[in-house]
């Protein structure tokens, strides 16, 4: 914090107030240290809005589309540097909220409405481009794709969270008729001898058990606040919207990268139907022994 018309926020600010503690590997790498700067010269130098910055990174995706429309590559080139400017607004808007705790409901809502039509317009316009230039009816079937892979990552990935927070609820209903004791009153962080919280019970057994392996991946990627999901939704749109017309390969990078959302998409399946034999194995471990209150 800073005084005597110095700025009041500094880049540390930003870092420790607003990074997420794990992130899509392009936005750890590619987007937030420009995106970080960005919200230290806009918090500390104007009284511009979330919102109004939400409404920027919409009309730069807009102009994304009008280019990718073009067809010919210097429009793609052209495209593809507005989407990435326009999710990096993107990302300076929540930034903003955080940092300042001007973050609303409606702000959160009109975020996520702008990007799902930012991707519509931007698939349908570039396949279109694309389209127009070939002949190749095949780029239609890709828009149509890239639409629907992009609305099932992001509909799978609320059930998924649905789905973990009622595991969690489970346990606590389960500890709570074995002990008496509502989630509100146990301890966090317990003692063998102690109650044990939903969150201290591990659901991550059987999948450590059979992928030793990626467990050191994972924490390296963890050190380095990358997410281990390493293709999903966000590196899915930046392959489709900016690899694939900076390089021409448009058909092949898009395809590509849709077989491996798809594939990592499976494999948090499999991960979640490994942790449902570990909450069942927990559920049992509960219900069948005496637990204490360590008093």
């Amino acid at each position: 914090m800073a005084v005597f018309g110095m700025p009041r926020f500094t880049l540390d600010d930003v870092r420790t107030q607003t990074y997420k503690p794990r992130d899509a590997w392009w936005t750890v790498f590619l987007v937030d240290p420009l995106a970080g700067r960005l919200v230290v010269g806009v918090a500390n130098r104007t009284s511009v809005t979330p919102n109004q910055i939400t409404w920027g990174a919409f009309l730069l995706g807009l102009g994304s589309a009008a280019c990718f429309l073009m067809a010919d590559w210097s429009w793609l080139v052209a495209g593809a540097v507005l989407y990435h400017l326009s999710f990096v607004l993107d990302c300076v808007d929540g930034k903003i909220a955080r940092l300042k705790g001007t973050g609303t409901v409606l702000g959160g809502w009109l975020d996520y409405v702008f990007d799902r039509i930012r991707v519509l317009t931007c698939a349908l316009a570039l396949m279109w481009g694309q389209f127009k230039v070939t002949g190749a009816e095949f780029y239609l079937v890709l828009g149509v794709l890239v639409v629907f892979l992009d609305m099932l990552r992001y509909v799978d990935a609320l059930q998924v969270a649905k789905v973990r927070r009622q595991m969690r609820r489970k346990l606590d209903e389960a500890i709570e008729e074995a002990t008496g004791v509502p989630a509100r009153d146990r301890p966090q962080d317990s003692e063998p001898d102690e109650i044990p919280s939903a969150d201290s019970v591990d659901l991550q057994q059987h999948f450590r058990a059979h992928f030793a392996w990626y467990i050191r991946i994972r924490d390296w990627l963890r050190d380095h606040r990358v997410r281990a999901h390493l293709i999903s939704g966000i590196e899915f749109q930046m392959a489709v919207f900016i690899v694939g017309p900076l390089t021409g390969a448009i058909a092949p990078v898009t395809i590509g990268t849709a077989v491996l959302l798809l594939v990592f998409e499976l494999a948090i399946m499999f991960k979640l139907w490994l942790s449902s034999r570990d909450l069942t194995r927990a559920l049992a471990e509960i219900r069948s022994s005496p637990m204490t209150t360590g008093l």
